[in-house]
């Protein structure tokens, strides 16, 4: 019996490349999200940074859960919805303590407190989480459904033993 062919190197970049840019597309939501509520919390409360940046981030996990879900990995396996937002919330919240922690030692462990400092700061951590975010979900998350498995070419013979198709058809008469 023969195995299905992985797709070409190009076919599996190709799909990759897709993937990532609607990664993007709803990360770039949850980036607007989260940087909106943080700097909102920030200029309206008396919130301290590293508070308002967890409520920001909560905030843009829902929001993401439901793009990533409905527009990047919507043709993804929806076996165990309990499951995959269990995984979802369990790598979104690492994501955040990395963002988090990013900012905290900036904020608290070197001083740099203003708001030019904080959006820095929160951005760099964004980004590192965001690697780490792509890598879980694709991975753990949104498992990709198996590839169906391409037809056999075995055909069962009448004595019970297995035989290449190949081998079953008839040659061409000779002229």
């Amino acid at each position: 019996m023969s195995t299905p062919k992985a797709a070409p190197l190009s076919e599996r970049f190709r799909g990759l490349a897709r993937e990532a840019v609607k990664f993007g597309a709803v990360g770039g939501l949850g980036v607007l999200v989260n940087f909106g509520v943080f700097n909102l919390l920030r200029s309206t409360t008396d919130l301290q940074t590293v508070r308002a940046n967890v409520i920001a981030i909560v905030v843009a996990i829902v929001t993401n859960y439901i793009g990533f879900r409905y527009f990047t990995y919507r043709d993804r396996d929806l076996g165990s919805r309990r499951r995959e937002m269990i995984l979802f919330v369990l790598f979104s919240l690492i994501g955040m303590v990395i963002e988090s922690g990013v900012l905290y030692a900036a904020t608290y462990g070197f001083g740099w407190d203003s708001s030019l400092q904080n959006n820095v700061f929160k951005f760099l951590g964004m980004a590192i989480a965001t690697v780490f975010r792509f890598w879980s979900y694709r991975t753990w998350v949104f498992q990709a459904l198996p590839t169906p498995a391409a037809p056999s070419l075995v055909v069962e013979q009448r004595d019970g033993q297995d035989a290449p198709a190949a081998a079953l058809t008839p040659e061409p008469a000779a002229k």
